[in-house]
């Protein structure tokens, strides 16, 4: 059985939720894979918060006791719909605690099955990296894709900001008007994806869980758009049913 651990942020666990069911190979409901989704954002601190050091609650540890709940659950796979969650400060507290329960639930990695799918179908690409602040510090996706040989270019200074406060602003950004999208919040990625595009970027990642939700094109001004939510997704689906995986 598949586990999520939502709440970071909420549309984040429902997004990759409904992206396992769209690529699911189904005719009727009891073809469909069993999925525990659990959201608990109220007790899972804010990511970028601490790796900003604007907080010193690591969210590690309330992630790994929701992982421990899905597999007291049934769970035998499991995943974190949050890009930031896989900082190392936070993923490895996130593992460590797996090892000291004797957890035996199979947890994947979405950085790794993003950058693993970018090389098999998209080798010898530009990618273009959309992220929170956090992420970016953490250098998680650069890293990742330097290490297969990809140039990487990511938004810096006011573009970076423009890219958080699409995410994070009270007013108009995603985690605080999800649905629908605010105007602004859409059209100031779209402007940060532009100006990747004149940095040579070919492939540009939707690296934080909200972005999909509103950036959710395939393609964009001659781009291709990588949604790491339903790489994810299409990674659980192979791990527990590979028959039932839809072809892209």
């Amino acid at each position: 059985m598949i586990g999520i651990v939502g709440g970071l942020g909420p549309y984040g666990g429902l997004d990759i939720a409904k992206k396992i069911i769209d690529e699911t190979a189904a005719r009727s409901d009891q073809e469909h894979l069993p999925l525990l989704l659990f959201s608990c954002p109220n007790v899972i601190p804010d990511r970028t918060a601490y790796l900003l050091d604007k907080s010193n609650d690591n969210p590690g540890k309330a992630i790994a006791e929701i992982l421990r709940k899905l597999e007291m659950a049934g769970a035998t796979i499991a995943a974190v719909p949050s890009n930031t969650a896989h900082a190392e400060p936070i993923f490895s507290v996130v593992q460590d605690e797996m090892a000291r329960t004797g957890s035996a639930l199979k947890l994947l990695n979405i950085v790794h099955e993003t950058v693993r799918f970018v090389d098999g179908n998209y080798p010898e690409t530009t990618v273009g990296i959309l992220s929170t602040a956090g992420e970016q510090i953490c250098s998680l996706y650069r890293e990742a894709f330097i290490r297969k040989g990809f140039i990487v270019v990511e938004p810096e200074g006011p573009q970076q900001e423009k890219v958080n406060n699409a995410i994070y602003d009270e007013d108009y950004g995603i985690k605080a008007q999800p649905v629908p999208i605010a105007n602004k919040a859409r059209e100031d990625l779209l402007l940060v994806m532009d100006d990747l595009k004149k940095k040579g970027a070919q492939v540009i990642i939707l690296g934080c869980a909200e972005l999909p939700l509103a950036i959710p094109e395939r393609d964009y001004n001659g781009m291709i758009i990588i949604d790491p939510n339903r790489i994810l997704a299409r990674a659980l689906v192979h791990a527990v049913a590979p028959d039932k995986l839809k072809p892209l």
